[in-house]
């Protein structure tokens, strides 16, 4: 599937992933739409770049039905890219002092990451089985964003992990479900991405994690997320599968 003419949108489009996400596919020819809350950085994306700029909030479905619709003024819907942010509530399951984790910070992070991209998929599925199909019947390509944590959460990690994990898990369900529709999902699973998010705090990251990456021996770019979100829209057989962008780290225990 070409990315040239057709139009995207991008959930968290401002943050680290997604704003390089956005510059990727619209230096590619896609019709854009950021889709996130940071109005400020989204509509000085707009300006810069001659994009749209659509307020959403993930979990509310006139929200993202908005953002869609946009998107479908634009020209041919024909991907959603998802890498919203949240809150990542933590801790052990059992603290020093002997309490129990806190069930709200359980079920916070699990609405944020887990329910909220089911809310994007679901909704952006619907409009993608709307479009004209292309050859092979191929309407158009979902992708979500996971993280190696679904695999090897760390400590006082459980409640990230487990909603990542849901992310992974949903992933080769929905591509069936979609699959007579000409309906592809497919998921990312970053590993330790360097992101402007951090800020000062980038240096320290690199400096622990980057000799702990087999090759290259440093902390990834969200240049290469977007390159590999470039890949996945134009690659017609990839389709039910998370994709690890890792430099091969695997998460030691903490």
């Amino acid at each position: 599937m070409e990315i040239k003419g057709n139009s995207v949108i991008v959930v968290g489009g401002t943050g680290g992933l997604g704003e390089a996400t956005v510059r990727r596919l619209h230096a590619a020819g896609a019709k854009i739409v950021v889709a996130d809350v940071a109005d400020d950085k989204g509509k000085a994306l707009q300006d810069e770049l001659g994009i749209s700029y659509v307020h959403t909030d993930a979990s509310d479905e006139d929200s993202v039905n908005a953002a869609i619709a946009e998107a479908e003024s634009l020209g041919p819907f024909r991907a959603s890219i998802d890498c919203h942010g949240g809150p990542a509530g933590g801790g052990r399951l059992v603290g020093k002092d002997g309490s129990p984790m806190a069930l709200d910070a359980f079920t916070k992070t699990i609405t944020s990451y887990l329910t909220w991209t089911f809310n994007v998929t679901r909704l952006a599925a619907a409009a993608l089985a709307r479009q004209e199909p292309l050859e092979e019947n191929t309407r158009g390509v979902i992708i979500n964003t996971a993280s190696i944590a679904a695999y090897e959460g760390q400590i006082g990690q459980l409640p990230y992990a487990a909603a990542k994990g849901g992310v992974v898990g949903m992933n080769l369900v929905a591509a069936r479900d979609l699959s007579p529709l000409g309906i592809r999902v497919m998921a990312i699973a970053p590993g330790t991405i360097n992101t402007p998010a951090y800020g000062k705090a980038a240096e320290q990251l690199e400096a622990y994690w980057g000799p702990q990456v087999p090759h290259p021996k440093r902390m990834g770019n969200s240049t290469e997320y977007a390159s590999l979100v470039a890949a996945i829209i134009e690659n017609d057989y990839l389709n039910g599968e998370v994709i690890r962008l890792d430099g091969a780290l695997r998460f030691p225990p903490k």
